[in-house]
């Protein structure tokens, strides 16, 4: 049985976490941690289910990871560089969703992977590593005569734009064009912008109402265009597959992975 801890316990995907957790018969919910500020503090963590587990949520990180086998974690970046700090202590693998990291976040996340088994990726859905991958291929087979945009759309909660997902497509794209997403992308546009340059990637950014997550990556050339789009319907495809890159990291004791080697897509 893997011994998992989930963090943002009382939040919406920590709540899906738990109950796939609950639900997967190799897997058993060692802990579960919230913030101190939370109101939830202290109770069972099944409660939300109507289910005793005996597992309460505590925000005494070094507590509850002890004895764990890997931290799920999507809350927000500088909540998981702490719990990422405390596992790297622990020898506690980790499995991170948490988006919006700044460049020195995600050096940090590299350095923890020295000494433990971190799967980072900014969407953990199976379908939607699926779309990568689609998007590899169409990035090679379009890499003349065609213009890249990528168009997301998430909820009114949502704080970091672009979404991680958007980014993760275009650096897919990009990589198969050849190209620096950092050098290439535009991500925003207004007044008078000139003619567009042929070697940009364009992101749009929609927020509002319950979106869960949609995205459309646009490949436009003259007298046809190809949109490959993924949408989301339930974050609970987030959870899933957050489980299923726990179980993937059970015999891993260092190294960085991300869900195409979860699912095995990696080239």
């Amino acid at each position: 049985m893997l011994k998992i801890v989930i963090s943002g316990a009382s939040g919406r995907m920590g709540r899906m976490l738990i109950e796939a957790a609950l639900n997967t018969p190799s897997i058993t919910l060692h802990g579960a941690l919230d913030s101190e500020r939370s109101a939830f503090i202290g109770a069972d963590a099944g409660d939300f289910l109507g289910q005793k587990t005996g597992v309460l949520i505590s925000n005494d990180v070094n507590a509850t990871l002890a004895g764990a086998d890997c931290l799920i974690d999507f809350t927000r970046p500088e909540a998981t560089l702490n719990y990422l700090a405390a596992c790297t202590q622990h020898k506690v693998n980790a499995v991170i969703g948490t988006t919006g990291f700044d460049d020195a976040g995600k050096q940090a996340i590299v350095q923890a992977a020295a000494h433990i088994g971190v799967v980072f990726a900014p969407n953990m859905g199976v379908g939607v590593n699926a779309t990568f991958k689609i998007l590899e291929l169409a990035a090679q087979i379009l890499n003349t005569g065609f213009d890249v945009e990528i168009v997301e759309a998430h909820h009114r909660n949502k704080i970091d734009a672009p979404s991680g997902t958007a980014l993760k497509m275009g650096e897919v794209v990009a990589q198969g064009l050849g190209r620096d997403l950092q050098q290439c992308a535009i991500y925003g546009r207004e007044g008078v912008t000139g003619v567009r340059d042929a070697q940009t990637i364009g992101f749009s950014t929609i927020r509002g109402g319950d979106v869960i997550g949609d995205h459309t990556v646009m490949f436009l050339g003259n007298g046809e265009r190809i949109e490959i789009t993924h949408k989301s319907s339930s974050r609970n495809t987030y959870a899933v597959g957050a489980i299923r890159a726990a179980l993937f990291l059970a015999n891993k004791t260092s190294g960085e992975f991300d869900m195409q080697d979860v699912l095995g897509l990696s080239n």
